[in-house]
């Protein structure tokens, strides 16, 4: 079962911005081969920090408002946002351990 949340452009304000917990966002399209590497990585995350933090995808092909007000370049990019504020940000398929330490920061 998946922990993570799909986003969209009209969603992100009420489901990232507004969120009492951290969230992170995972910027992906389907065609890139390095997210579809993170994913699993991502879920990990999602189930590991489950309560702590909010885990939400966010396709840039379908919701191209949002990855552009980002400036999103490169995808996969993982963007941690704390009380409305995006506060780090990760480009690239990670290392499990190199996204949780980011993380624990926020926490």
């Amino acid at each position: 079962m998946s922990t993570t949340v799909a986003v969209t452009d009209e969603s992100f304000k009420g489901d990232v911005l507004d969120s009492d917990l951290p969230v992170l966002v995972d910027f992906w399209a389907p065609w890139c081969g390095p997210c579809r590497m993170v994913a699993p990585v991502v879920e990990e995350i999602a189930q590991q920090y489950e309560g702590k933090v909010k885990v939400v995808k966010l396709n840039t092909d379908e919701n191209p408002s949002t990855a552009s007000q980002y400036g999103i370049r490169s995808i996969p990019t993982l963007m941690i946002f704390k009380d409305g504020q995006r506060v780090d940000m990760v480009v690239g398929a990670v290392p499990k351990t190199t996204l949780a330490n980011t993380l624990e920061k926020y926490i």
